[in-house]
């Protein structure tokens, strides 16, 4: 499956701009991990990446299964299905446990993703390319801000990937500057 299939099949369930967005920061932050860990492979974790909330808008409640059944509708393949849906372990009813170190990624960032891009809204420039780190642990730090990105989901989600919170956000920090650069 190509890059452009998985954001038609995207936007065939998806309408709102916000939805749109996130994920295609998540692919393309998908993309950056991918080139460090999975370089022939790029493409997959960005498919991954695009179609991980394709039934979030229109099946909230039946988040990562609703998903799997639309996703098979569309001629998925098995693997990238059990991959999108993986980032749901333990939040949704989702069996798939994140296993591999894309479906680990995805778990990772996917709220932490949210939580960048909220704080880079609070910015004069409305941008990552000028935050630092220690803005985004401030905001991590206030419960208050950006309240439905879970910061216990992120923490886990560094422990799966064997890294400290800190460098979790930098990387993640890293990798949405370079999307914003390209976009």
């Amino acid at each position: 499956m190509t890059l452009q299939q998985a954001e038609v099949i995207l936007k065939k369930y998806n309408a709102e701009s916000f939805h749109i967005k996130h994920a295609e920061t998540v692919s393309g932050v998908m993309g950056y991990f991918a080139a460090k860990h999975d370089p022939e492979r790029v493409e997959y974790w960005r498919v991954v990446g695009m179609l991980h909330d394709v039934d979030f808008e229109q099946y909230p409640e039946e988040h990562c299964v609703k998903g799997v059944e639309l996703l098979q509708n569309e001629g998925v393949s098995e693997e990238i299905i059990i991959s999108a849906m993986s980032h749901g372990f333990g939040l949704t009813l989702t069996p798939h446990e994140p296993k591999h170190i894309m479906e680990k990624v995805l778990f990772a960032i996917d709220e932490l993703t949210g939580l960048i891009g909220a704080a880079a809204l609070m910015r004069p420039s409305k941008s990552t390319l000028d935050m630092e780190l220690s803005s985004v642990k401030k905001k991590f730090k206030d419960k208050k801000f950006a309240a439905g990105c879970s910061r216990d989901v992120i923490r886990r989600g560094a422990e799966m990937l064997g890294l400290e919170l800190d460098e979790l956000i930098n990387e993640t920090l890293s990798a949405m500057r370079e999307v914003e650069k390209n976009a």
